[in-house]
């Protein structure tokens, strides 16, 4: 078995951490934009307005 010298580590974290990232930034920004959500973050958005109190 071959060890990993540091620089191996470093590019292969800092090439596949960036797709990582990326591709939870596409996630993220499909479940904030998906049609059937929208109801719960207008909902969310009036939460400092309501006058009810505690």
């Amino acid at each position: 078995m071959e060890t990993w010298a540091y620089e191996d580590v470093l590019a292969f974290a800092q090439s596949w951490g960036a797709v990582y990232f990326t591709v939870m930034f596409a996630v993220v920004l499909v479940y904030a934009f998906w049609p059937r959500n929208q109801k719960g973050f207008e909902r969310a958005k009036r939460i400092p307005l309501d006058d009810e109190d505690f």
